[in-house]
């Protein structure tokens, strides 16, 4: 007979077993990272995205027990409740004896906080968990849209009614289906929550919900003269027709004419649309007024035999070839070629950027989320390079955090990536380093006390610093000023920023000045805070330095100001003689009515708009 409620338990490795002991008020084992976006967190969003997350993470749900002569793992029932950000960064997580979970997500204004206990996870485990946490809030957030009167639906029908010229309103998109996992989905309704559905589940019970179809549709067509019902995958699959509610099944219950669209970039489009026809219901194919061809590529008099034969097969007619468009058009969830591109994966080689950023992706890389700002600022190409061929000639060069620091400096350098980063320095490329990737930089680093791999070692010797590292960790906010800024990027100058710190081991600058007045948010006197020493109470310090073009910071966050970003971005397509006006003038309506003309200019340019007006009864 099967075991119930068997909890599964995890031995500590090596490391992980000193930091139970170790842990205390004044050193919690606590690290934080934190993620910044440009509007207010949604705290019932947040805690969709983390549920997710942790379907992907399950070790995370974990509480740390003492066995008899060791710590262990084991598996929880409980599950993180998402709150606003309640005390201080980097507080203990871990009491002896009470089964807490060891990490904890947290929200303040436009961030999003992630502490864990140094027990469950290292830099990278940690990094990935909220590269995943920030994926998924970003897809549940961004697959959604609140109307006016606080109403949820999707992004692709907000879209259509802005090039419409319209609100949007509920009734566009009466159900809405927000994936909650791979066989699953949260069912909405008019814009409410149902709730959440299994495949099977919602396919069963999904003729319940044309009432409220046809509600949506009745008021819609009370307002509009015109209704356009854009279908849902393929009007011909036979396994799902019989309780169709998005395709030819919402056709016959609104008695609408139907056009049917192929897309040949796929390849097979005369197979698409002959096929499809064939497997309709005689009464269905009556109803289906024209074919489209979609995203043709060349010249479309080599297609035109193909036309003719397609209409005296199909018995219906081609109303247009629409060709394939360069439009910059707001994607239905984040989950796009886009995405990829921006962060060096398929595509990347064709996207356009005036300026190309390289951020060399060690072994033992962290922080990711240092760069999100980046990735998506106009006229940028962000590449992540992991192998020397890859650099190539970059307008920047950064060195991200990691959390060895030593071990991917020798990576560097038996790799061949130093000898092509100092090669790209002598050549006039911006160098940043940030954390890690500062100190990779400097004159030399020391271990003496083995917190990394012990011993000393020679930096990239592009910035006049020495590092020592040593048992105490740094790890606090702050808010700052770049104060001295060299070189290409002199016009950082007096621009703010905040962010955080995180590091082992001391900097010290041989000669310059440093580049950041920076004030430290957490190290109030006031709050008395048990884990600092009175002499390291200092509200205002330095940090980093600029040296010529090569920069070094701790700060973790400071890409995060657009200001910032935007500056970054113009000198450097100035130096290569370019003009950054452009982009950075154009308000994002006015881009975003910019590019609905030219969809509708185009498609009015390729498709029979007197035969189209004639099947929606506008025309005789």
């Amino acid at each position: 007979m099967p075991q119930t409620n068997v909890k599964h338990w995890r031995r500590l490795d090596n490391a992980a077993k000193l930091f139970p002991a170790a842990s205390s008020k004044r050193d919690t084992r606590v690290f934080r990272f934190y993620c910044e976006l440009k509007e207010d967190i949604q705290q019932e969003i947040l805690q969709k995205a983390v549920d997710r997350t942790l379907e992907k993470y399950p070790i995370f749900l974990s509480v740390l027990r003492k066995g008899l002569f060791w710590h262990y793992l084991e598996q929880s029932n409980k599950r993180p409740v998402v709150r606003e950000e309640y005390k201080e960064p980097c507080s203990s997580l871990y009491i002896r004896d009470k089964r807490d979970l060891l990490f904890e997500v947290t929200y303040y204004k436009k961030r999003i906080n992630f502490e864990v206990f140094h027990v469950l996870t290292d830099g990278t485990g940690a990094s990935e968990f909220v590269r995943e946490l920030v994926k998924n809030y970003l897809y549940l957030a961004l697959n959604s849209f609140i109307t006016e009167d606080g109403l949820e639906m999707g992004r692709a029908q907000v879209v259509q009614a802005e090039a419409a010229g319209v609100a949007p309103q509920v009734e566009m998109n009466p159900i809405l289906l927000k994936p909650t996992n791979d066989v699953g989905s949260q069912v909405i309704v008019n814009g409410e929550v149902l709730k959440n559905m299994s495949a099977r589940e919602y396919f069963a019970y999904k003729k319940q919900l044309i009432p409220d179809i046809m509600k949506a549709f009745h008021k819609l067509e009370e307002e509009n003269d015109i209704i356009v019902i854009e279908g849902a995958g393929s009007p011909a699959e036979i396994n799902l027709k019989k309780d169709d509610i998005v395709n030819m099944g919402l056709a016959k219950m609104v008695d609408a004419p139907v056009l049917l669209v192929g897309d040949i970039d796929r390849g097979g489009v005369f197979a698409q649309l002959l096929g499809t026809l064939m497997l309709l219901e005689d009464d269905e194919k009556e109803r289906v007024k024209g074919l489209v061809i979609n995203k043709f590529r060349g010249d479309k008099t080599i297609l035109d035999p193909g036309i003719v034969m397609l209409e005296e097969r199909g018995g219906i007619p081609v109303v247009g070839v629409t060709p394939y468009m360069q439009v910059e058009i707001e994607d239905e969830d984040s989950l796009t070629e886009r995405f990829n591109m921006t962060k060096g994966g398929k595509g990347a080689e064709e996207r356009i950027g005036l300026v190309d950023i390289a951020v060399i992706r060690t072994p033992r890389i962290s922080n990711f989320t240092d760069f999100m700002l980046l990735e998506n600022a106009p006229g940028v190409n962000l590449r992540y390079v992991k192998n020397p061929r890859e650099l190539r000639n970059p307008d920047m060069i950064i060195l991200p955090g990691t959390k060895n620091t030593m071990g991917d400096l020798k990576w560097l350098r038996q790799s061949g990536m130093e000898a092509k980063i100092l090669k790209a320095h002598a050549g006039g490329c911006v160098v940043w380093g940030i954390c890690g990737g500062y100190q990779m930089l400097g004159q030399s680093l020391s271990d003496p006390e083995g917190v990394e791999d012990g011993g000393s070692m020679k930096g990239l010797g592009l910035l006049p610093v020495t590092t020592t590292f040593t048992t105490e960790k740094t790890r606090t906010r702050v808010n700052g000023t770049l104060l001295h800024v060299e070189g290409n990027l002199k016009a950082l100058e007096n621009l703010k920023f905040e962010g955080y710190e995180i590091h082992m081991g001391k900097t010290e600058l041989l000669e310059g000045c440093p580049m950041n007045q920076i004030h430290d948010t957490v190290k109030k006197k006031d709050r008395q805070i048990p884990d600092m020493e009175p002499e390291n109470r200092i509200e205002n310090s330095t940090d980093g330095i600029s040296h010529g073009n090569v920069y070094g910071t701790y700060i973790h966050g400071i890409f995060d100001k657009e200001k910032i970003v935007s500056e970054i971005v113009k000198s450097l397509a100035e130096k290569k003689g370019l003009s950054m006006e452009e982009v950075e003038g154009v308000d994002l309506k006015a881009f975003k009515e910019s590019q609905y003309d030219l969809l509708a200019d185009t498609l009015r340019k390729h498709l029979d708009m007197k035969a189209i007006y004639q099947i929606m009864g506008m025309q005789k």
